[in-house]
């Protein structure tokens, strides 16, 4: 994989997605850095973000609607995701039953170095309080 340079744009967009918590959509970034003056391009958030996530400085998952979001990447390798739906609070957990399971699988069908996802939604016990609580 060749290197990639890094611009004003890259690093304006790393910086972008350094300041926030939590998962945001690349139109989302794109709003806070043309907010804050930054004459950024929507197609160049988009390619800055990939990259990020393809080298591992950016978590990449897909909502429960579908939308690519993203974030910081708080630690090095492959993890999944407890996420909340209405927080947007991500913690990162340890799933080696997850692991076990798609290895196994993949053999079983007579694939070869599988890959996976796997990011789990719901509601934290903040927001779970404040739905029942309603």
């Amino acid at each position: 994989m060749a290197v990639k340079r890094n611009t004003w744009q890259r690093e304006a967009v790393r910086e972008a997605l350094d300041s926030r918590e939590g998962f945001v959509s690349a139109q989302g970034l794109h709003q806070g850095l043309r907010d804050a003056g930054s004459p950024i391009g929507l197609a160049t958030v988009y390619r800055a973000l990939a990259d990020l996530a393809t080298v591992g400085e950016a978590d990449s998952l897909q909502s429960p609607d579908g939308e690519s979001l993203y974030r910081a990447c708080a630690s090095t390798g492959h993890h999944h995701h407890l996420i909340c739906r209405k927080c947007g609070l991500t913690v990162e957990i340890e799933a080696t039953e997850v692991e076990q399971w798609a290895r196994r699988t993949a053999s079983e069908h007579g694939f070869t170095e599988a890959q996976h996802i796997v990011d789990i939604f719901g509601y934290c016990a903040q927001c779970s309080r404040a739905i029942t609580t309603a």
